[in-house]
């Protein structure tokens, strides 16, 4: 009985209060009901899509958990300050922070710029963003003792892709990657810093992808199948949990088995 007991508590987030950026679809949204469900309160930001993000909070508050949307354009880089201190400031603390926005080139109207234009947005968001975002939220952390950070890679970045899309993404998230690596050493031993890398995982530009990348998917993919943005949600719910109270410093690929 006891050993079912435990079972049943297995990555518990009750009590818990988070934080996710990027959070009113795909992977973000996933992260952020997967929390709830695990008994956190949780604040969802958003860009431009209060309606999505608020469809998202109804459902958090349906089950029980304190709950709140909250607009920055990370890519303005200000007012970050006094996003970091309203989170804060809202739930009375913020125990896991998730860094999940991220400039979408791929199905946007972001899609339509030039080259130099799309680098200079992943700058911004992915690279600018994530780094002060996780350093305001860590040393707070620190302050209170404790609490995680968890940033979202990409498993291709340090192994390569052809093309614009592949150069581009490779370079923003090896960025996120390395951060993930180094901050969780600066912020050590009182806050942990981990990093998921997903590999084909269907969210709006799979949903319309063409068929020659839905083969490539299945082909590269040994289980056979696109990611569903719950698989990295379940995983995102483990890495901040207690569960994983020796993991820190680690990029953790959630890819079906590519490798290459």
């Amino acid at each position: 009985m006891n050993e079912l007991a435990s079972l049943s508590q297995f990555a518990d987030l009750s009590g818990r209060c988070a934080l996710v950026t990027g959070a009113s679809s795909g992977i973000g949204s996933a992260i952020a009901l997967e929390f709830a469900r695990a008994g956190a309160d949780v604040i969802l930001h958003h860009r431009q899509t209060a309606d999505a993000a608020e469809a998202v909070a109804k459902d958090i508050a349906s089950m029980g958990r304190r709950t709140a949307v909250v607009q920055l354009d990370l890519s303005r880089h200000d007012g970050f300050e006094a996003f970091v201190a309203d989170a804060w400031q809202r739930l009375g603390r913020i125990d896991v922070w998730v860094n999940n926005a991220g400039a979408d080139l791929l199905t946007g109207e972001d899609a339509q710029l030039p080259y130099a234009a799309k680098l200079q947005r992943l700058y911004d968001v992915d690279i600018y963003g994530t780094t002060i975002l996780s350093r305001l939220a860590g040393v707070r952390m620190q302050n209170d003792g404790g609490g995680t950070i968890l940033n979202i890679g990409w498993d291709q970045a340090d192994r390569g892709m052809e093309g614009n899309s592949g150069e581009l993404f490779a370079l923003a998230k090896n960025a996120v990657m390395g951060l993930t690596r180094s901050l969780a050493v600066s912020l050590a031993p009182d806050v942990r810093v981990n990093c998921i890398a997903p590999g084909w995982i269907k969210t709006a530009w799979g949903d319309g992808a063409s068929d020659v990348w839905q083969d490539r998917v299945l082909r590269e993919t040994p289980l056979k199948r696109w990611g569903a943005p719950e698989d990295i949600a379940k995983l995102a719910r483990f890495l901040v949990s207690d569960d994983a109270a020796y993991i820190t410093g680690q990029v953790i690929n959630a890819n079906g088995g590519a490798v290459r």
